[in-house]
């Protein structure tokens, strides 16, 4: 009824046009979901919950130029000065940040020696108003209290008693009972040991790309140095009106010190995942150039066809051939050639995606992403002919009385 045959011998007389737009079809298929594919994923890390209250966390540097400057007191005067403005919801001193790029990390054993196996942990130092200030939630054990705070030197490699540590962080110790990680001790640096007092919900490490972005623990550590961060959180909407108001309060106290890098936790996240978003809009750039080449593809070779065959076309519609009949020749003369294209690219799709996986430890490709593929393939393939199948549609009978 469609006339296959006819279209079988046009598409076989040129059948390096139709090949080469065929190739074409099946490379935008393969780039085109498997570029989809990783945008979803980078998508998925961007959204993991950092388990903080980052719309009304900022932080600041605090650097201390002045000698024989008393860091411990003040640190507690800067500290009791922060939590005293207006709006502030909690401050602590921290030493890194997450989601930043910069920071420490651990090993924690199960056991005691050298050659037991370790899991990777970053560090976060904080005294006891360290899980308010992050706004981190606290689902079993209990917080630091004021008489676990000890101070920190900057050559000392000792640890305190207590820690308090993350359900992924408990999970990776304790595989398939995590519940059971609240008490049990667990040893860093080989042989001190430190009991687990406390397990909270999230809180993500300061690198975005380790697998073990959610292991981490809290330590009852102040830091006594000339260079620290204060952490602070605010009353919800009113972080970016209390920055200005704490920097200038800090200056003005002591003049002995800079302060300076007062950034959001929200600011910190989007330089977090700029790399993440400049690759996403670059793979959403190729998607849109290489189908455009496709479709592209598509018209001239139907204008070139239909060029050749005025003569042709001419004499169908002199022998009662009506226009719809025209344009549904060139459209199934598309839609085999767009056929042929789609069974290359979904088997050059799923090797992609196969080596894709193997490479970079993702999760396989979603059979629905794949037909979701194909079918916006044929809907390009489609709409790309109807402007060529109209113009032979419109070629008048007369036009097969001509010379050519």
């Amino acid at each position: 009824m469609f006339e296959l045959g006819p279209i079988f011998r046009a598409l076989l007389r040129q059948k390096v046009g139709a090949v080469l737009i065929a190739l074409q079809i099946a490379l935008t298929l393969s780039i085109m979901v498997n570029a989809i594919f990783m945008m979803q994923n980078r998508s998925t890390l961007m959204a993991r919950p950092s388990g903080l209250d980052e719309a009304n966390l900022f932080y600041l540097s605090n650097t201390v130029f002045a000698q024989n400057y008393p860091h411990q007191a003040a640190l507690e005067d800067d500290l009791r000065l922060i939590r005293s403005i207006p709006g502030v919801v909690d401050a602590t001193q921290i030493n890194a940040i997450p989601l930043s790029g910069g920071g420490w990390s651990m090993s924690l054993q199960k056991k005691a020696g050298e050659g037991e196996d370790g899991t990777g942990v970053a560090v976060y130092m904080v005294d006891e108003h360290g899980i308010n200030t992050l706004g981190v939630e606290l689902i079993q054990g209990e917080n630091f209290q004021n008489t676990d705070i000890r101070w920190r030197a900057a050559s000392a490699v000792d640890w305190p008693e207590r820690t308090i540590i993350s359900q992924a962080m408990a999970e990776a110790l304790f595989p398939g009972n995590w519940q059971s990680a609240l008490g049990q001790t667990v040893y860093i640096n080989n042989n001190e040991p430190m009991q687990i007092t406390g397990i909270i919900k999230t809180l993500q490490a300061p690198w975005n790309g380790w697998d073990g972005v959610e292991r981490s623990m809290l330590v009852p550590y102040q830091l006594e140095g000339r260079n620290n961060r204060y952490m602070i959180r605010t009353e919800p909407g009113r972080r970016d009106e209390l920055m200005p108001i704490v920097e200038k309060a800090l200056a003005e106290s002591d003049k002995n010190r800079i302060i300076r890098g007062v950034t959001s936790l929200e600011e910190t996240r989007a330089n977090s995942y700029r790399s993440h978003n400049a690759l996403n809009r670059i793979l959403l750039l190729v998607i849109v150039v290489l189908t455009l080449i496709t479709a592209f593809g598509i018209v001239g070779l139907a204008m070139f066809s239909i060029n050749r065959r005025k003569r042709q076309i001419g004499t169908r519609r002199a022998l009662g051939a009506t226009q719809l009949q025209v344009m549904r020749y060139f459209m199934l003369e598309n839609l085999l050639i767009t056929s042929l294209g789609v069974l290359i690219g979904v088997a050059a799709a799923i090797g992609l995606n196969i080596w894709l996986v193997s490479q970079f430890e993702l999760k396989p490709l979603e059979p629905m992403l794949l037909l979701t593929g194909v079918v916006a393939l044929y809907l390009v393939g489609q709409l790309a002919v109807l402007y060529p199948a109209r113009k032979a549609a419109a070629i008048a009978p007369a036009t097969a009385t001509r010379s050519v």
